[in-house]
Formats: C-alpha cells, structure tokens, sequence
C-alpha cells in the first residue's frame, strides 16, 4: 500500500466515516508563501440522500497523528477554480469560495486529478450555479452523463466509491431451489465440478425442453413476439414521457434549490435590515438632544438654583451625546458629521457663556469679601468663607463638564479663582499674624490670663528675656551668660513665666485657627475644581507652562526630612505623604496662599528674638499639628513640616547659645566661688523644659540637648575649679557637683541617670579629698612641731631628752 493510499484510508476512516461521508479525492497542499503550514484538501460526498457535495481542509493535529477539519465549504459555494496555466506545468492553483484562496499541490499530477475530481462532482451534482474553471488543461475537464450510475471516466481509486455497483440479492424461493438441487447430488459440496457438470446437463436438457415447446407453439410465439414488440413501442412510448417528466422535474428541482438558497438569502437580509434599522434607531437617540437641554444651553439662567441645574442636566446631556460609542463607519455618515458638528459648537457657545459667569463671579466674591476685610482680626480668629463655598459649589457639576469639555478655559478660571481670592487671603493672614505679634508685644494682666499660675510652679519655671525693652536691646533669653549674679534676671520671674504662658496660649490659638481655615478651603477646591489624588497625564495640554513641578529632586527632599525632623517622623511620611502626594491641590493652596509659610517663619523668628524658650513651645505644639494631621499631604501638613524644621534649628541653636554662655563663663577673682550661675540656671531650665515637653514625642531631642548640657556643665565646674584663685578646687567641685547631683535626683530624668552617678561620685571624691587634706590638720606649726618629735623619737633619741634639743624646746610649744 503507497503513501498515498494510506493516508486517503486514514482520513476517510478517522475524519469522514464517523461523519456518514466518503472521501473522493484529495491532494496535499501548503498555502502560498507558508511551505512549513500543511493540509489536504479533501472532496467528499454525503452517504445519505440528499447528495451533498463539500470540500474540506483537513490538518494533522499538533500533538499526536490524527486529523482534524479546519475549514468547510459547500461544493455550490464555489464560484471558481484558476489552474494558473494551461501551457505550463504549475502546482499552484487558486480556490474562489467567500474569498479566494491560494494553494500549492506537493505534485503537478495530485493537483490535476484534485482539480478533475472537481469538476466530475460539480458536473454531476451541481445543476445550476456552477463553478467556472480557468486556465485548466482540457483534457481534464471531460464530459459526465447526468444520469445515474457511474461515470463515464471513473477509475477504481477515485470516483468508483460515488454509488455501489448493481447488485441484486437471491430470492427466497431461488434460495430454496438452489438448496433442493444441492440436496439431490451428494457430491455437490465435495466436488464441485461433478455438481456444475450435472447442472450444466439439466439446463442443456431443460432448454431442449423449452425450445421444442416454444417451436411447437409458434403461432403462440409469433403473437407472443408481437405483443412483445408492441410492449416495447409502449415502453418507449412510456420512457419518452417519463423523460420529459424528468426534465420538467430537472428544473424543478434546480429552481427549488435556487429557492432554498434564496429563502436562506432573504431571512440574512431580513435579519441585517433589523439589526441596521436598531443600529439606526440607537444612534438617532443618542444624537437628539432634548429640545429643552438645548434651551437651557443657549439661554438658561445660571444665576439660580434650579437654572444651574437644568444647566447641568443639559451640559451632561450634551457631553454623553458628544462621547457616544459609534462604529467608524457611521461616523462618516453626513447626518452623524453635521449632528456632531452642532453639538461641537452647542458645547463651544456654552463652555464660554460658563466660564464668563464663572469668571465675574469669582471678580465679584473677591471684591465684596475684600471690602469687609479683617473685621475678626481684632478678636484674633480668622474669618470664614462658609458661604462663598456654598454659592460656588452648585457649579461644581458644571466645572466638571467644563474640564472634560473645554480644559483651556477650565485652567484660565482657576488661574482668575486663584488670583482674586490670593489678594485676600493674603490680607486677611497678614492682618492675623500682626494681631498675633502685637498680643505677644504687650505685658500680660496675670488676673486676666486664661490659666492662673501657682507661685509653687512660678519658682520651677524660668525666663530670661526682659519684657519691656526693645527687641533689639534684649539678651538671648535663657543664656547662661557670665555676669554677676545680682544683675542676672531671674529665669523664674512670674512676669516672664506669664509672658511664656500667654505665647503658648496664642500659638496654639494661632495653629488651631490656621488649620480649619486652610483645610476648608482645600476641602473647597478639591470638589469644585475636581482635583485628583495623583496626577494624570493629559494630552491636550498644550504645553507644559501649567504643569507644577517639585523644586527639589526626591532625594534632596528625603534627605532633607531626614536631617532635620528625624528618623521616625521622616518613615512616618514616607509612607503617608509620599504615597498619597497631591501636586495638584498642593500647587492651587500654594498660589491661594503663596505668603502662608513667609509669616509663619516671621512669626517663629519674631518669637524665637522675643523669648529662647519660646522655641521649645512652637517645636511641642508644631510637631503636634504635623503628627495629628489626618491628610499629611496636604498643603497645610506640607508647610507646617517645612516650619517645623526651622523651629526644630531654632532650637538647636537656643542649647548652642546655652552652651556657648557655659563656656564663656569668666571666673570672679575677688569674691570666694560659691554654686556657679549656670549649675542653678540649668536647675531652672530642667525644670521648664520638662513642664514643656512632659508627655510629647518630641522628648527625644530635649533627651540630646541634655546630655550636651551636662557634659558641658561638668567639664565647666572642673575649669573653673582649677582656675579659681580663692577658694580650694576641692571645694568649688565638691560644691558644685553636690547641686547637680541633688538636681537630677529631684528631676529624675531617664536619660541623665549615668550623668547623675557620675555627679554623686564625683561629689563623693572631692568630699573625702577635701576631708583628708584640709580638715584633717586646722593647727599647721603644732602638727609639724610633734612630727619632728616624732621622727626624732623614731631616731632612737629617748623621749625625755627631746624637750632638752633646742628646736623643740616647752619655750617652742608655748
């Protein structure tokens, strides 16, 4: 068995037999242009009546050998066979079905008898509506008989299997006679030529029989023949109408195929028009505009309330009818071009009537609110804009369409929004942090401050600053400077603790005012204006003018919340703030605020000259405001961390101040040196900053400036102890160190514990020192005079002949 043969058993056994079809012919082609993409074409019949005719494309399956169907066609569907060249011996050859497709035999000769096969099925099965063949060599395109039976050119490999031959089965009876026979030779089966041989005798003599009795009737034959001959004419006669039925039924039959392959045409069409007329239907509904929507976008009132929102009913309207999902090819419809074309300038007219409302509207609010300016500034609170958010943010809706619609126009209204209320803003903040300096430039009434003060706290707290005098002629407050001590002020002063009090009241009455202003109207912008939480990319942007950019690169940025708000606070943001970043609201607070930040650094710097220790309340309560801030990427949140940095090196520099004064402390040379000024102003610091920072989380850098402190300290009262002229260095130690250790242990600060031993044994050192050396000999002549008795004694002169030796005589003890 070839190649070939197995292969056309293999497919019609696995692919066509299972499908009640028979394979007639095939051939093995590739595509034109893809040698490595495989298949068979494959002409089959169906074994069931009616007769249909199909060509497949049959693949081998990628895993394993069996074969499956690709692709199918009717034989009737095809419109065209191209055999590329009669002349010239080409594999390819080309296919014209719903499209025309391009195939390569593997042999000249499998492609001729495939395109043969074709045309013997399509001349046998296709009445009408026949493929035409191209270019094809004519002596395959033979001629078929039309009746029924085999054809004329059939060979045993291809067309034999079309119909079975005639064949016609043995009857009962004959079945019977034939058993009879056998029965009466016994030899029949054994020997079958003695069994034909007798046969062959009973039929010679039986056709003796029949042709004796047929000559003895032969008038009988005669009229037998004649009425043989006339059935003949009958038949004839019979035939020749059954043809002519058989034609008429021929077209018949062609014209009912045409007819069911129409019906099939014609409900295709029905069922295209319907979709066509609903295709039609939705996009006339989508393009019609509300004869109303379209009155309220030409002419509606948008100063009232229910104009503003049969506006926004139409704006919305209008931009879904802009936006419909409609298939390209309508889109060039003319009726679709024009309705759009309307809508396009309905939209351009309405975005540019908006926006001149909009824009003498936010003219006007910052006019009428500019003429009321600063009346609460004298009540030290900053005024509300409750009711201007509430007559903007019915617009919100329209601001919304306004930027999807028309984003140049959207971005000049926030640039006018921004521009007329900045003025004031700024106005109303400045006139609020003058208010703010001013409270703090005068005496406090201690009968009137909010909180009354016990004189026990009083003598805990201390201050430096002189109230009273210029700024400028003021001392760094809380310096530890060397100067007498009765010119020193005292820092426990009840006016400069009243003072400090009234700062801490007005600062957190300054940050609790700030922050409600600033978040109201950020909460504002961000509805009204539709800000988003992280920026998009837009392209329509026509350049990159309004595109806010952060003015220093990610790393200088963690680096600079790293060095100066610390570790913990800096990972607190890092997973707050720099995930949740809002460029774009931070960049329209900045420009609605744009001297915020330049006041609050007044104020701190203002503060920080006015009293050192103010410093340690902004660095408490600012931290508070940045830690609780529940939007940590907000403007407000932003700018207050940024303060919070300047606060936190104000503060360093106050304890550098505080430890320089500790250092450039001079001794007094006339005067005994008692407790040192800084030992007792450090007891008076302590105690403050402790009530100050007592519960906050920003104890970890009072923790760092104690320790330098102490350090200091102790490194100090040795120098001066060395240098002082008049008293002892024992005593000036032991002094001193007694009144820091009898400090920390009061204090009991967890982070001076090692300082606090340290202090305690020092203390104990000088105190035995001082013991031993000057207290353990008050008479300095009688204790040498008995030590040279002594040592004479021990030189082996007896005892009562020293007082003989003149040095140490009774007249030398008297």
């Amino acid at each position: 068995m070839s190649k070939m043969t197995a292969i056309k058993h293999t497919l019609q056994r696995d692919v066509f037999l299972p499908n009640d079809e028979r394979l007639i012919g095939f051939v093995h082609v590739t595509k034109v242009g893809r040698r490595k993409k495989n298949s068979f074409l494959c002409a089959a019949l169906s074994t069931e009546t009616p007769i249909n005719a199909r060509v497949y494309q049959v693949k081998k399956a990628e895993k394993g050998e069996s074969y499956k169907k690709k692709a199918t066609w009717l034989l009737r569907e095809l419109k065209c066979v191209d055999g590329k060249s009669t002349n010239k011996e080409t594999a390819e050859f080309d296919l014209q079905f719903d499209k025309i497709y391009k195939w390569v035999a593997s042999s000249v000769s499998d492609k001729e008898s495939f395109l043969s096969c074709l045309w013997k099925l399509s001349q046998r099965y296709l009445k009408i509506q026949k493929p035409d063949f191209l270019n094809v060599p004519r002596h395959l395109l033979e001629v078929v008989n039309q009746p029924s039976g085999l054809l004329p050119t059939q060979q045993p490999d291809d067309i034999s299997t079309i119909m079975e031959d005639d064949y016609q089965a043995i009857s009962a009876k004959e079945e019977e006679d034939l058993k009879l026979s056998m029965s009466e030779f016994k030899a029949a089966i054994s020997n079958a030529e003695i069994f034909s041989e007798q046969l062959s005798k009973q039929l010679s003599v039986l056709d003796g029989a029949n042709i004796h009795s047929i000559m003895g009737s032969e008038d009988q034959v005669l009229n037998l023949m004649r009425l043989i001959d006339d059935g003949i004419q009958q038949a004839e006669n019979i035939e020749q109408k059954l043809d002519s039925y058989d034609r008429i039924l021929l077209n018949v039959k062609e014209q009912m195929e045409v007819l069911k392959d129409k019906d099939t045409l014609i409900h295709v069409q029905n069922q295209n028009h319907q979709k066509l007329l609903e295709q039609l239907h939705g996009l006339v509904t989508q393009l019609d505009l509300d004869p109303k929507h379209n009155k309220a976008l030409l002419d509606g009132d948008l100063s009232t309330p229910n104009g503003i929102l049969d506006c926004t009913a139409a704006a919305e309207a209008l931009q879904k009818s802009l936006n419909i999902d409609v298939h390209s090819g309508l889109k060039k419809m003319a009726a679709v071009e024009e309705q759009q074309k309307k809508f396009v300038r309905l939209s351009t007219s309405f975005a540019k009537r908006l926006a001149h409302h909009l824009n003498n509207l936010f003219i006007h609010q910052g006019n009428e609110l500019g003429e009321t300016l600063s009346r609460q500034a004298l009540d030290f609170r900053l005024p509300r804009h409750h009711s201007s958010h509430r007559d903007l943010l019915p617009y919100a809706e329209l601001m919304f369409w306004l930027k999807n619609s028309d984003f140049k126009s959207f971005h000049e209204l926030s640039k006018v929004y921004t521009q007329s209320l900045s003025k004031l803003y700024n106005k109303e903040i400045q006139d609020f942090f003058e208010c703010a300096k001013q409270r703090l430039g005068t005496k406090p009434d201690r009968n009137k401050l909010g909180v009354g003060l016990g004189s026990q706290t009083a003598a805990k707290l201390g201050s430096s600053s002189s109230i009273g005098k210029p700024i400028e002629a003021r001392k760094r407050s809380g310096s530890m400077q060397s100067v007498d001590s009765a010119s020193i002020s005292m820092h426990g002063s009840e006016s400069d603790l009243a003072m400090r009090h009234l700062f801490d009241q007005i600062l957190d009455k300054l940050l609790n005012e700030l922050e409600p202003f600033c978040l109201a109207e950020q909460d504002f912008c961000v509805r009204f204006f539709h800000l988003i939480t992280q920026r998009e990319d837009r392209e329509d942007a026509d350049d990159g003018s309004d595109i806010w950019m952060p003015q220093k690169p990610i790393a200088t940025v963690e680096e600079y919340f790293v060095e100066n708000l610390g570790e913990g606070l800096y990972q607190k943001r890092t997973t707050t703030e720099m995930r949740q970043i809002n460029e774009e609201v931070r960049r329209m607070m900045g420009e609605l605020f744009p001297s915020l930040e330049a006041e609050l650094e007044g104020f701190i710097s203002y503060a920080d000259r006015l009293d050192g220790f103010n410093s340690m309340y902004m660095l408490v309560r600012m931290s508070q405001h940045v830690n609780n801030a529940q939007d940590t990427g907000s403007f407000l949140s932003v700018t207050y961390a940024s303060c919070l940095v300047k606060i936190k090196r104000n503060f360093d520099r106050f304890i550098q101040n505080q430890i320089k004064a500790i250092q450039e402390y001079k001794v007094s040379k006339k005067n005994k040196c008692k407790i040192l000024n800084f030992v007792h102003h450090f007891e008076d610091f302590a105690t403050q900053a402790e009530s100050i920072f007592r519960g906050t989380d920003r104890h970890a850098h009072l923790d760092k400036s104690y320790s330098t402190l102490v350090a200091v300290i102790f490194e100090q009262i040795a120098r001066v102890a060395q240098e002082h002229p008049k008293t002892p260095r024992e005593v000036v130690m032991l002094e001193n160190f007694h009144h820091m250790f009898s400090t920390l242990s009061h204090l009991k600060i967890p982070c001076l514990e090692n300082d606090r031993k340290e202090a305690k044994h020092t203390y104990q050192e000088n105190l035995h020192a001082y013991t031993t050396a000057l207290l353990g000999r008050p008479l300095e002549k009688l204790h040498v005079f008995f030590e040279g008795v002594q040592n004479r004694v021990a030189t082996g002169v007896k005892p009562e002949e020293v007082g003989y030796q003149l040095a140490f005589s009774k007249q030398e003890v008297t």
